[in-house]
Order: C-alpha cells, then sequence, then structure tokens
C-alpha cells in the first residue's frame, strides 16, 4: 500500500480494483471493523465474522454496478450487511420452526438465546433489547444504522429506502425507545 493509495477515496479503490483487485483490499481494512462491530450488534460476535466475510465478498462481487458518483462506500456495504443480517434471522426464524415441529435442537444453545443471555444480564440493555424488538423491521434496521454514525442520506443509501422515509422511521424508533428507556439522548 502505498500514500498516494491510501489517500483514495472509496470510489477511486473501487474504480481501480476492476483492473487490479488488491485494491478492494484497502475498503476491507478501512471498514471491516464498523461492519463488524454493527453485525455483532445485531447477531452476535460469531455470526458477525461471517456476515463481514459475505459482506465484503458480497461488495466485490458487485464492485462493476457502484455508482462512482458516492465517494464512500460506507453506507452501500452498510446495506449489503444489513441485507445478509435479515437472511440470517429468517434463516435462524426457520431453524426455530423446524425445532418446534420435531423437537430436536441440532444446536446445544441457539444463537438466539445466547444473545438474549448476554442482553439480559447487563441491566439497561434488557430494556433497550425489549424497546428494539418492539420495533418493527423497517424501523429497527434505520434506528440500529443510524446509531453507527451516518447521517440520513447515508442510512437511506444504505437500506435503499427513500429520504423522508428514514427520518419519520427514525423519529418513530427513537420515540418509542426514549418511552421505554426514559431517554432523551437517543
Amino acid at each position: 500500500m502505498t500514500v498516494e493509495t491510501a489517500e483514495l477515496n472509496d470510489a477511486e479503490l473501487i474504480r481501480r480494483s476492476t483492473g487490479d483487485p488488491e485494491q478492494f483490499a484497502m475498503l476491507f481494512d478501512r471498514y471491516a471493523r464498523q461492519i463488524h462491530l454493527y453485525a455483532a450488534r445485531r447477531i452476535g460476535t460469531q455470526a458477525a465474522d461471517d456476515i463481514v466475510a459475505e459482506t465484503f465478498l458480497a461488495a466485490f462481487r458487485r464492485r462493476d454496478s457502484y455508482d462512482l458518483s458516492f465517494p464512500l462506500a460506507r453506507p452501500w456495504l452498510y446495506g449489503i450487511a444489513t441485507t445478509l443480517i435479515a437472511r440470517h434471522r429468517r434463516q435462524e426464524e426457520r431453524l426455530l420452526r423446524a425445532l418446534s415441529r420435531t423437537g430436536v435442537d441440532p444446536l446445544p444453545e441457539p444463537m438466539a438465546d445466547t444473545v438474549v443471555g448476554r442482553v439480559a444480564a447487563r441491566g439497561r440493555e434488557r430494556e433497550l433489547a425489549g424497546a428494539l424488538a418492539s420495533l418493527s423491521r423497517g424501523d429497527r434496521d434505520v434506528l440500529l444504522v443510524a446509531w453507527e454514525d451516518l447521517g440520513y442520506e447515508e442510512v437511506a443509501r444504505a437500506l435503499g429506502t427513500p429520504l423522508g422515509t428514514v427520518r419519520s422511521r427514525l423519529h418513530r424508533a427513537r420515540k418509542k425507545a426514549r418511552a421505554v428507556l426514559g431517554d432523551e439522548e437517543l
């Protein structure tokens, strides 16, 4: 990695990676930790490792379709990660439905139980988990992505949602979380 490469914006790295795939590794270096933290908060640390790998693999495969007019790829990566997290949750739900039908647990402890146990052990985080669980999927996605310090436009781009919808969902989600937590800083 040269100093010149380190100073390139994300769009330029993506453009250059079509001829030199090694350039794409810079995006991984810049954002893998952030994407991992986001995924870990949503589905646990073990599953987050897979989500990060799948996110960057999907981004690499779709890099030719990236809109180079956006200099930062971070919202794009969060959008991919959010989609993969939703897929992960659907697979988990199918597993749980199969378990309820058959009574056979293929895992010693389902990931959902592990995550709930960790959250329940942390005081106010338990209340926050309840508030998040009560939100619709769209409201929860907007709130959790917004907590990653993305602006409204970046959240809209990450989730493929109109800006006005992001604003109203975020307002609704914050209001509900405040009501549960009695906290004005959300």
